[in-house]
């Protein structure tokens, strides 16, 4: 057990969950706070445990400020924003939801955020928003197209995935799905595997959530968006670093895909949005809708995770194995930082 109360600091705390801060404040003393970079680096200085969203990078230079930290928690399942050799060499402990499966099972924010995407784009509804709103009312300037009877292709047939299929399938989609990792039956009727590649072939809706590591930067790239069939769209709400932007914007740009639905760039911490190129395209054209990596924010989905997370750190902390030793011996900051899809 620590010797003394820890210093808690949640450095993005817009909308924190008040059950989730009462946990927090039985544990140790906790600081709410909305941190830019520079105070980041001058919070982290006293804190014992780091609670973030996905603001801030967590790299070597945060952690290395960070004299007694023993916590980094992240209510996320992705942790490519936390250097998380770093954190190993420090003996810091990196709490997350990955690999949380039992508990996930009923988060269905990004799911919902995904079939909500794929609507808004076919539909031309940011654009059809927006000319109302100027004082038009032409409808014919909108004609969107229907999900009924197409084909969707899934990549990635984890949690997610498997939510998105059984969305899809109640607008009478056919359901394709390629998973590298999975064998076996598969859990909803009607549902064919196919390899990637005849899956671009056929399917009209290609929906990625697959899981991220460095050996997967860039993996959906020239030869996929060259397989995928003509008039086809794509959405991404896994991963910005999956995807080979250039290789998606030149797609977009000579119309070998229909558009683009995103809520997730490469690099979206750390790069400046309003200059991003696919940012710049779709100021211009309604055939790519970017959404602020928004997919899992949502009230439930957030006050589940935090409360379920502050109950962890409570009884990680209150433990005789609340220690740093704990953190060394178990490896847990050692894993890769992959995303449960």
């Amino acid at each position: 057990m620590l010797n003394r109360r820890l210093r808690i600091i949640v450095c993005e705390s817009r909308g924190f969950s008040d059950e989730a801060a009462a946990f927090l404040r039985r544990t140790g003393d906790l600081v709410l706070a909305d941190l830019d970079r520079v105070g980041l680096l001058a919070a982290v200085e006293d804190a014992d445990v780091l609670w973030v969203r996905l603001r801030h990078a967590i790299d070597a230079g945060v952690i290395a400020r960070g004299a007694h930290l023993r916590y980094i928690v992240s209510p996320t399942t992705g942790l490519n924003h936390i250097d998380l050799a770093a954190a190993r060499r420090r003996s810091i402990e990196v709490l997350s939801l990955r690999g949380e499966r039992d508990f996930l099972r009923n988060v269905r924010a990004t799911a919902e955020h995904t079939v909500a995407l794929i609507l808004a784009l076919i539909r031309h509804v940011p654009a059809a928003v927006q000319h109302v709103a100027a004082g038009g009312w032409d409808r014919d300037a909108f004609r969107g197209s229907e999900l009924f009877s197409k084909t969707a292709g899934i990549v990635g047939f984890g949690r997610l995935g498997q939510a998105v299929a059984r969305y899809l399938a109640a607008f009478e989609m056919q359901i394709l799905i390629t998973d590298p990792g999975g064998e076996g039956p598969l859990p909803i009727p009607g549902v064919r595997r196919v390899p990637l590649m005849a899956l671009l072939r056929e399917a009209d809706v290609v929906t990625l959530h697959a899981s991220f590591s460095e050996r997967d930067r860039r993996f959906f790239g020239a030869p996929e968006f060259a397989a995928m069939k003509a008039g086809a769209i794509f959405v991404n709400t896994a991963r910005g670093e999956l995807v080979d932007e250039a290789v998606l914007l030149a797609s977009l740009q000579s119309g070998r895909i229909a558009g683009a639905a995103l809520d997730v760039l490469a690099g979206e911490g750390s790069t400046d949005v309003a200059d991003h190129p696919l940012v710049r395209y779709a100021r211009t054209r309604d055939n790519l809708i970017i959404t602020p990596h928004i997919g899992g924010c949502t009230t439930e989905s957030m006050h589940k995770t935090e409360v379920f997370l502050a109950a962890r750190l409570a009884e990680l902390c209150l433990s005789p194995l609340g220690t740093p030793e704990r953190a060394a011996a178990s490896g847990a900051a050692d894993s890769p930082g992959r995303q449960p899809s």
